[in-house]
């Protein structure tokens, strides 16, 4: 039994309280939202790819021993759009969305004219952010909405084009100890140059408490990258972080602007405009976080595809950082409701299973180090850099294991060395069975699933006071396909990955992208 990824799902505004199988910590309080989309057909319209539905936000609110659910769509410009039209008529990126045959010369005239600058969609279906105080739903345009975390009710429409020159952002930001947020985005053909751009959203300062205005109004550019190449930037979904560096991988899965300008006329979608270049190299920057500056040394390694970085931390004048890696861009493809009706859950020859990869970047060179000689000077791990020519060097990563994505870590070790990762297991197809742990210094790994369950990624939520990393409990919400039973929420012990409890919900639970755990008292 696989899940029905086209259905449309049903809401549930009025908060629930689960049946709990099991014990629930009673130290677990605080509420974990996930975001995913929800809607996949308006009218006689349907979108063509999963990622393109419109967004369904989910909340599992934990207190006493007890857990209560709801769930609420995003009622963005887009939601409203499409609804009131009874069809989609806002393009997402693997959906074009066209006039209704019906209307005007001048209707059409103007749907084109639209898109050929695009104006993107705010139907932020993938993450949830924290700016200052504030939550937001978010995708990767400019448009992110302000949510209510505790009724999910959709607040305002904000753009980050009046704060920041970028036309697309990263829906993984970073966020440090006192609550200041990292993030990246990509401002296109801005006065001529094409640039990603590294910025810094403070916590709210004193003076401005109580205000209602977006914490992004005090962003801070921390750096400006020019982009390889003018009009076709990298197309990247995360970064990574340490406490003195930011890393960024500039891969050559590119999206190629001129096409994206052209692509309503031609009849085509957004992302037939991302173009892979397995021929091409990956530039990794590294960025100093005081200064702004970029490290002076070029760091190249392989082509590849990262969506998600594990994390990333400094050891002896090294900067390591962990990625999932992919040797092809067919991941996004496998999401297009034509494939998944056709694979869904089993096992499909196209599919390329990804790669958990370390690399090591040494920071300071030495001038006399030969050309040809391995600058990693790590006992732990196989990653070398290997000097091509003075302030060139090109990395070989250590392969840690292969078939896991979604990465989760105990995010108080953030930009600290770490052990355990938590994460979905997709060694034969890019829908998971089953969630596991993994042991970066043994490579063990335990797994967790249940027949006909789905489950979603799994987030580590960590025991106040706790005495080790993987002390917490990990939170997967489950899609139950058994006839008959009830979704549910999935409590395991984030040290032996043993069922500590599930709480049931009287609804189905959907495949989901991502969440953020929100601690009680936040």
């Amino acid at each position: 039994m696989t899940p029905e990824f086209s259905k449309n799902a049903v809401e549930s505004p009025e908060p629930c309280k689960a049946n709990v199988k099991g014990n629930i910590p009673g130290w677990l309080q605080g509420t974990l939202l996930r975001n995913g989309p929800g809607i996949f057909s308006v009218g006689d319209t349907s979108y063509d790819h999963w990622f393109d539905g419109m967004a369904l936000m989910n909340s599992f609110a934990f207190k006493d021993g007890e857990m209560t659910y709801r769930s609420r769509f995003l009622k963005s410009d887009t939601y409203k759009s499409n609804m009131a039209a009874n069809r989609i008529v806002v393009s997402e990126m693997g959906t074009m969305a066209y006039p209704d045959p019906s209307k005007n010369f001048i209707v059409k005239a103007i749907t084109f004219l639209n898109h050929t600058v695009p104006d993107f969609t705010d139907n932020g279906a993938s993450n949830f952010i924290k700016y200052g105080n504030d939550y937001y739903a978010t995708s990767e345009t400019n448009y992110i909405r302000k949510i209510d975390p505790v009724t999910l009710e959709t607040q305002d429409k904000v753009d980050y084009m009046k704060y920041l020159p970028v036309n697309l952002a990263s829906s993984h930001p970073h966020y440090d100890k006192e609550g200041n947020a990292y993030n990246i985005g990509t401002s296109v053909a801005e006065k001529g140059k094409t640039k990603y751009i590294l910025f810094k959203v403070p916590v709210v300062p004193e003076k401005d408490k109580g205000k209602n205005a977006p914490a992004l109004k005090n962003v801070e550019v921390i750096c400006t990258l020019p982009c390889r190449s003018l009009l076709t930037p990298s197309y990247y979904h995360s970064f990574g972080i340490t406490d003195n560096y930011l890393i960024f991988i500039e891969q050559p899965l590119k999206l190629d602007i001129l096409k994206m300008a052209t692509a309503y006329m031609r009849g085509v979608n957004w992302a037939s405009c991302l173009k892979y270049s397995p021929e091409e190299n990956c530039l990794i920057h590294l960025i100093d976080r005081k200064t702004g500056k970029e490290v002076e040394t070029k760091y190249f390694t392989e082509s590849m595809i990262v969506y998600h970085h594990v994390n990333a931390f400094e050891d002896d004048g090294h900067v390591i950082f962990d990625v999932i890696a992919y040797k092809d861009n067919s991941l996004y493809d496998m999401f297009y409701f034509s494939k998944l009706k056709e694979k869904a859950g089993s096992h499909d020859e196209s599919y390329s299973k990804p790669s958990y990869k370390r690399f090591a970047l040494p920071v300071q060179l030495d001038k006399g180090v030969a050309v040809g000689e391995n600058l990693v000077k790590l006992k732990y791990t196989t990653a070398s850099a290997v000097k091509e020519k003075e302030g060139k060097l090109v990395c070989q990563a250590e392969v840690l294991c292969e078939g896991l994505d979604l990465p989760r870590i105990n995010y108080d070790v953030n930009g600290k060395r770490h052990r355990f990762i938590y994460c979905s297991c997709v060694e034969k197809s890019a829908l998971a069975k089953e969630i596991a742990k993994f042991d970066t210094e043994t490579k063990e790994r335990i797994c967790w699933s249940e027949d006909n369950c789905w489950p979603s990624e799994p987030v580590f939520v960590p025991r106040p006071n706790g005495e080790s990393e993987d002390d917490g409990v990990v939170l997967s919400a489950f899609n139950n396909c058994n006839p008959g039973q009830s979704s549910f929420m999935l409590i395991l012990d984030g040290r032996t990955f043993k069922e500590v409890a599930r709480a049931y919900v009287k609804a189905e639970l959907p495949q989901s992208m991502h969440g953020f755990f929100i601690p009680q008292g936040n």
